[in-house]
């Protein structure tokens, strides 16, 4: 229920069945997998620009820390959070970045940190709880993550810690990008507060990746899969139609105007 942009696809193709009720199932899976691939072709599109808008907020050699997983695993090609990496790696920028294991699930630990290294990325791996330590020791300089969904007033719910990384990263002094897809934000809804958060089993959290238990047996556990981080903690919303600032009613509203002024262009010529 958190990802918007899983309703948004999904609705899209739906509205290529209806479109092609009238044929064979054959011919609507054909619509549909031309659909797909058109899906696909676009993300990779809209992840190298939110790579070339966030690459304008960083610099060569800068730090990057990243929480959880929004890379080539999770996306088209590039990602959207690690989209400005990727780039920057590919023009001799020679980031040095540092991943959140991400628990309980270890998405950062299990895939960005697999995927990074992979691309010959200088990654360093670290604990959730150790971000407030490398920020404070100077070696980040910028935090790009992703999103599943944002709200009309900036809200941001992505994998849960990311409010923290934000919260101890204004602290520091250390700027907060967001990388979202335009399919990820929301107008229609006003806040974070509106965001359902989806619950996970306990068992991630008192027993999963250990050989053995490692919490009492009916150990109360609250395990929700996302937080939300505040619009204010939030230096920038990186899109593929530029950066967002604050106030954000005022600069996504304006950042989807830019896109329907594309489409437009796009249809017309």
């Amino acid at each position: 229920p958190t990802a918007v942009n899983l309703s948004w696809a999904l609705n899209r193709m739906q509205r290529v069945v209806e479109a092609h009720s009238g044929e064979t199932v054959a011919q609507i899976k054909e619509a549909l997998h031309r659909e797909s691939v058109a899906i696909q072709e676009e993300d990779i599109w809209v992840c190298r620009m939110i790579g070339e808008h966030g690459l304008t907020l960083v610099k060569p050699g800068d730090g990057i820390l990243t929480h959880c997983n929004a890379g080539q695993l999770a996306t088209s090609k590039y990602g959207t959070a690690t989209a400005p990496i990727y780039l920057g790696e590919e023009r001799g920028y020679h980031f040095r970045v540092f991943a959140d294991e991400t628990r309980p699930l270890l998405q950062g630990a299990r895939l960005t940190a697999f995927e990074l290294q992979s691309s010959g990325v200088d990654v360093t791996l670290i604990c959730d709880n150790m971000s407030a330590t490398v920020m404070k020791n100077g070696w980040v300089n910028a935090v790009f993550v992703g999103c599943d969904r944002v709200a009309a007033n900036g809200d941001a719910a992505n994998k849960i810690g990311t409010s923290v990384v934000a919260a101890v990263a204004k602290y520091y002094g250390v700027p907060v990008y967001i990388c979202a897809p335009t399919s990820t934000i929301d107008l229609n809804t006003p806040t974070g507060a509106e965001i359902k958060i989806e619950q996970r089993p306990a068992e991630e959290v008192t027993e999963m990746w250990y050989k053995e238990r490692m919490a009492p047996e009916g150990i109360k556990v609250f395990n929700p899969a996302f937080d939300v981080t505040d619009h204010e903690l939030i230096a920038g919303i990186v899109t593929e139609y530029g950066v967002a600032r604050a106030p954000y009613t005022e600069s996504l509203a304006a950042i989807f105007a830019e896109k329907e002024k594309r489409a437009r262009e796009k249809k017309e010529a």
